[in-house]
């Protein structure tokens, strides 16, 4: 699996362990029809944000193994629900070492450049 800068997709987040394959990764795999594949920081403003769209990411789901985001937890989002809140003004950071390529056929590059957290060895590559 490849990141967004053509590296090796680096891991996300293991607590909570995040990833549509609960691996700490956000690969995207055939069954990923939502393409989890953003790794973002949480922010107060994009909890909120999601909430108001209906995606509620911060109530507790034991059923799904799922226990509650909260700001500063590193996640695995559907890629066109990071891209509706950037579209309002409200998107989470993103780290692109640990994004999947998958995302590019929803969100440009450019725009997850913008939001981005980490910052390569070699930075030059944020200006490809």
């Amino acid at each position: 699996m490849r990141n967004v800068l053509g590296r090796e997709l680096e891991e996300c987040g293991s607590d909570p362990v995040t990833g549509f394959t609960r691996t700490g990764r956000c690969e995207v795999t055939p069954e990923d029809v939502g393409v989890h594949g953003v790794c973002v920081v949480m922010t107060t403003d994009f909890l909120s944000h999601q909430t108001e769209l209906g995606n509620d990411l911060v109530t507790p789901r034991p059923e799904w193994g799922f226990a509650g985001l909260r700001p500063g937890d590193r996640w695995c989002v559907v890629a066109v629900r990071w891209l509706q809140s950037a579209r309002a003004g409200h998107a989470a950071p993103v780290v692109l070492a640990s994004t999947s390529d998958a995302v590019l056929g929803v969100v440009p590059l450019e725009l997850l450049r913008r939001y981005a957290v980490d910052v390569p060895d070699d930075a030059s590559q944020l200006l490809e």
